[in-house]
């Protein structure tokens, strides 16, 4: 299947790119790694509109289209990952609402989003449950007017920033899976407790401890048991295809920076890009990201026009960018030799963040498993 970028989204690709070295780049370009500059690109991106990607026409947006959000994620990690954070949690922090929020819950949150006055979290992931998302112990218990959620949740990216956090809690642990909700929890709320630990790449990540945290009945989003669903049905299964596409961007970064590097740094009286063991290197690194690239956009646009089946291509696009990934930033720091491990050279943070995506949304192992089960299921058909 060929797919072409339409005019619109051509336009989009090159407003986002402009965007990125405009705005972003000044912003982020010292501060990557020391500063959190999340609210200030939060703000940013609602000026710039990027957030209406998210939302509906009827709350302000221009509707959930999956290969815009590709193409954003993509030219944002070319040169932010703090961007691409800030960007990605306008829809990861709140696609459970748009899928299965009420009228007023869609009304009360969306149309703040997409202006950039807020952004959410997706808080799903606890210490002994992040594969294994049926083995949550956090549990919501209802009590009048209120639900009282007690647990653990770790890894909340951008939590800091966030203005509410989509919550994920047992309200029948009997059930399993089965028996998880979701919730609202506005930020500031009594009972939570935040704390901050130091990762790989990018800024600290985030536990958040609830003890006897009441949430108000309002805030159940869609039904008692429906977070299963939620969470991974509908949120993972669309945003794990945009995981590629940053991948790709991480992957694309590295290449331009070995390829440019090659061109320039000399070693017995040329430069290293004449010599064949440089020159293939780059030629693999060239394929492998032009065929995530396919992978990727053909599961972004199999998604967008509604696809039956297509767990099996979105852990596809997943797995395969984010290990091309890897590769590409591996390689392009040892073109880079001794300097690919300098702090101040772009590919030694790129080869760190791209490490994350191997993990983040689902394990490259729980993308092959999933992929696995689709083919028993389903046998070879595309």
């Amino acid at each position: 299947m060929i797919i072409e970028f339409s005019p619109e989204e051509e336009m989009l690709r090159e407003q986002v790119r402009k965007f990125a070295k405009e705005k972003v780049l000044p912003l982020t370009a010292k501060v990557e790694e020391t500063e959190n500059v999340g609210p200030q690109l939060v703000k940013l991106i609602g000026e710039q509109g990027l957030y209406s990607m998210f939302v509906p026409e009827e709350y302000g947006g221009v509707g959930v289209k999956v290969v815009n959000i590709c193409i954003c994620r993509e030219e944002l990690c070319k040169v932010s990952g703090q961007a691409d954070l800030a960007f990605t949690y306008g829809g990861l922090g709140t696609y459970g609402i748009t899928y299965a929020g009420n009228e007023h819950q869609k009304r009360k949150y969306l149309t703040k989003v997409v202006k950039g006055e807020m952004v959410g979290a997706f808080a799903l992931t606890e210490p002994c449950a992040g594969s294994d998302v049926a083995a949550m112990r956090t549990t919501a218990r209802r009590e009048g007017d209120y639900y009282v959620l007690n647990g653990e949740k770790i890894f909340i990216t951008f939590s800091d920033v966030a203005k509410f956090w989509l919550t994920f809690a047992k309200t029948d642990p009997s059930k399993g899976r089965k028996g998880i909700s979701m919730f609202i929890v506005d930020v500031p709320t009594l009972g939570v407790e935040m704390k901050r630990f130091p990762i790989l790449a990018g800024l600290p990540e985030i536990n958040l401890v609830f003890t006897d945290c009441k949430v108000p009945k309002e805030n159940l989003v869609g039904k008692e048991g429906d977070g299963w669903d939620i969470a991974l049905g509908a949120t993972l299964n669309t945003f794990r295809i945009t995981v590629g596409a940053a991948a790709l961007g991480m992957a694309e970064a590295a290449f331009e920076e070995a390829y440019h590097y090659a061109q320039k740094r000399e070693a017995f009286g040329q430069p290293i890009g004449h010599f064949q063991a440089i020159q293939f290197k780059l030629a693999d690194m060239a394929t492998e990201i032009e065929a995530a690239r396919w992978l990727v956009y053909r599961a972004a646009y199999l998604r967008d026009k509604g696809a039956p089946r297509l767990l099996k291509m979105a852990s596809m696009a997943k797995l395969f960018a984010s290990e091309v990934a890897w590769r590409v930033t591996d390689e392009a720091v040892q073109i880079h030799g001794g300097y690919g491990l300098c702090k101040e050279f772009k590919v030694e943070r790129l080869f760190r963040e791209a490490r994350m995506v191997r993990i983040y949304e689902g394990t490259s192992e729980i993308q092959r498993l999933t992929i696995a089960r689709e083919l028993m299921k389903r046998g070879l058909e595309i």
